[in-house]
């Protein structure tokens, strides 16, 4: 056997190994696996996986594999089981076989699976530590700023959040609905991202890597502006109660401690579909109408659960064209139209932070102001964005969907 092949077993067998303890870890199962978050963190890889490597065997040995790992943790270790167990234990065995058919790819094939497998761990990854970052962010902002943001909703003429939380209690099938698209956000990312994986190559790692940038960015801004969302301040009175206009203009907005993680302001959820649409341009059809259901039931879920105010989801626009431009690394640093994307996203961003703290009593002179600074900011993120792509080049030409034609195996 030679050495090639001998580093290739070791990789293999250490890489399998890994996951079978994982998968029969009972702290990891109930930290983790058991989790619906994690559960569709782990579904990024089995999208991923198949669309790359759509063949009978690779579904077949993620299959066998996922069963197995289910007797074994249910029937034989007697874990607890969950909700979405099989979703998890389907995209930890695909993280087994995509990662052994890599490892053994031909050279000629092998940078393309690495393209796909690699950033589907780190999706993985970087969802198993957000947990500990928004702790930390807590711990170190005892004190948040939801009021200035209530503030500003209201000052719309309207409680948004308050009004589709309302809704979500009439009617329950649009709540569930958009919850699982909020919880399946990852799945999105993968699609988007193994499309344009398969039509362009290498050139598709700049949106995986806007991807994976988003949430520990969006970490920097949370401790900027700490904020929990309605439901986390209201909490019982969310979302029947809603305030008279006329005493919250006369509120005086200021620090107040929440029981809630940090993570409003900016809304990543938002941030995230909003980048899995903009990338998504020149897909087929059908990858592109999942872009467009996410972001409208995101859109949904994240106001009517009371995760965010209606303000954190106009900053999102400015935040993701930011991290757009700065993840357009095919464009040189001094690019004119990456520099403008970079400087409205980032002026866009802090300057709604400062308007919030600052101009509150300002935008309760006329309804009309509020909505004139939203809309504008909308506009122009989407002008700049528009005028990124076009720099980029990204707006593909629509081909065939085709899987990749070759033989990993070597």
């Amino acid at each position: 056997m030679t050495s090639d092949k001998i580093l290739k077993t070791a990789l293999s067998l250490l890489l399998v190994a890994g996951v079978v303890w994982l998968g029969t870890n009972r702290q990891f199962y109930a930290e983790a696996l058991a989790s619906a978050f994690f559960a569709f963190a782990l579904a990024n890889v089995l999208v991923i996986h198949l669309r790359l490597l759509p063949t009978w065997t690779d579904a077949s040995l993620t299959l066998a594999a996922t069963l197995a790992l289910w007797a074994v943790d249910i029937h034989v270790l007697h874990f607890k089981p969950a909700i979405l167990m099989m979703l998890s234990f389907a995209g930890l065995s695909s993280l087994a076989v995509f990662g052994v058919r890599t490892i053994w790819a031909d050279r000629a094939n092998r940078k393309l699976l690495l393209l796909g497998f690699v950033p589907a761990l780190l999706f993985v990854v970087s969802e198993f530590f957000a947990d500990n970052m928004l702790r930390w962010t807590a711990e170190h902002h005892p004190f948040y700023m939801d009021l200035y943001l209530f503030s500003f909703d209201s000052s719309l003429g309207r409680e948004i959040p308050f009004s589709v939380g309302q809704v979500f209690n009439r009617w329950q099938w649009l709540r569930l609905v958009s919850v699982f698209f909020y919880l399946g956000l990852p799945i999105p990312i993968a699609v988007i991202y193994s499309g344009r994986l398969r039509r362009l190559r290498e050139k598709a790692v700049p949106a995986a890597v806007a991807f994976l940038v988003t949430g520990p960015v969006g970490m920097i801004f949370y401790n900027l502006f700490p904020a929990a969302g309605p439901v986390h301040v209201f909490q019982r009175g969310f979302p029947m109660h809603m305030f008279p206009m006329d005493q919250i203009a006369k509120l005086t907005p200021g620090p107040i401690p929440v029981n809630g993680p940090p993570n409003a302001m900016p809304s990543l959820h938002m941030a995230w579909v909003l980048l899995v649409w903009w990338y998504s341009r020149g897909l087929s059809w059908w990858e592109r109408s999942i872009a467009l259901l996410f972001l409208v039931f995101t859109l949904l879920a994240t106001l009517g659960t009371g995760e965010h105010y209606f303000i954190d989801l106009i900053v999102a626009f400015p935040f993701a064209l930011m991290i757009e431009s700065l993840c357009a690394y095919t464009l040189k640093a001094t690019d004119r139209q990456r520099v403008l994307g970079f400087c409205v996203g980032l002026a866009g961003t802090l300057g709604w932070f400062s308007l919030l703290r600052h101009a509150f009593h300002f935008f309760w002179l006329t309804p009309a102001l509020p909505w004139t600074f939203c809309a504008a900011t909308v506009i122009v993120s989407l002008f700049a964005e528009r005028l990124l792509q076009q720099a980029d080049g990204a707006v593909m030409v629509r081909v065939p969907d085709r899987a990749p034609e070759f033989s990993p195996a070597s």
